[in-house]
């Protein structure tokens, strides 16, 4: 296996199969046909003596050889990769490039809309939103399945960087015509009504419940549901109020028979960060996109 037997290109071909988890995704990704990057994937199996990936439905899932061999490897791609790219500026406008961006449900309400608005005038590049489980996040920044990931505040290793895109204040949402729906809502009529808590979880107090325990009071939750858009048609139907951050609230009232209010309460705001992996901070493609996404936020 020695290294003047292969050609370095072929690793870029991989470590691109690796992230894409398709030979046609893939291909897109590198400008090639499919047949080519099959070419190059067939002499790299012959080099390693390994089928390096394995297909699995419509994934190509790595062999336990080729994750050790790109763990091993990644780290010096991305620097000679780093350093090409040092010399190379990064033309929106000319070049086309795919951005992979992780964002929830009620996140790519609020961003993408403006996001892509901004990206108008470059038809040459194509976005991808997908929703990522926390845990997951930091693996596939680093694999570079991700390019960013927009989320709150989340525990992070020293590998990943984050920023402060914006704080989102929490208010309190009611139909129109219910007795609450005034101009100034008060702890006991918050307290007197039933609420709506959004949450991936099955139990356990949301956001708004800790500092509502902080000053010795609780409300009581009637309906506990997934997504925010669900609950805001179960507000407008019925007499439950729910809190919930402003931003996705003005999208909903704009389309919706809702009163915003302000909380009763001076409740903690959502603070949403942006996440990269400092792997990848230094190629001009990225740095041009994260300012594109704080200039929206």
């Amino acid at each position: 296996m020695a290294l003047n037997r292969l050609d370095l290109n072929l690793l870029h071909v991989f470590d691109t199969i690796y992230r894409e988890g398709s030979l046609t995704r893939a291909a897109r990704s590198l400008h090639l046909t499919q047949p080519a990057v099959s070419h190059s994937l067939s002499r790299l199996r012959d080099h390693f003596d390994d089928p390096l990936f394995t297909r699995q439905g419509n994934q190509m899932v790595p062999t336990p050889l080729a994750r050790r061999f790109l763990e091993s490897m990644r780290p010096g791609l991305t620097q000679i990769q780093g350093a090409v790219n040092q010399f190379h500026a990064f033309d929106p406008a000319t070049q086309r490039k795919t951005y992979s961006l992780g964002l929830r449900d009620i996140l790519e309400s609020t961003f993408l809309p403006r996001l892509m608005a901004r990206l108008d005038a470059y038809p040459e590049l194509e976005i991808v939103s997908q929703r990522i489980a926390r845990r997951d996040m930091e693996t596939q920044l680093a694999a570079g399945k991700l390019d960013f990931a927009v989320d709150v505040l989340l525990p992070v290793s020293n590998q990943t960087s984050h920023e402060l895109l914006r704080r989102d204040r929490l208010v309190v949402l009611a139909r129109e015509g219910h007795p609450l729906a005034t101009e100034s809502l008060d702890m006991e009529g918050y307290l007197s009504a039933k609420h709506v808590l959004v949450s991936s979880r099955t139990e356990g107090p949301g956001i708004e419940d800790f500092e509502l325990s902080r000053l010795g009071v609780q409300r009581s939750i009637r309906l506990r549901c997934q997504h925010y858009y669900a609950a805001c048609r179960v507000v407008e139907e019925t007499d439950l109020l729910l809190t919930m951050p402003e931003a996705y609230a003005r999208i909903i009232a704009e389309r919706a028979n809702i009163r915003i209010m302000d909380p009763p309460a001076d409740l903690p705001s959502i603070d949403v960060h942006l996440y990269w992996h400092k792997a990848y901070e230094r190629e001009p493609a990225l740095i041009w996109f994260r300012e594109q996404l704080k200039a929206i936020s």
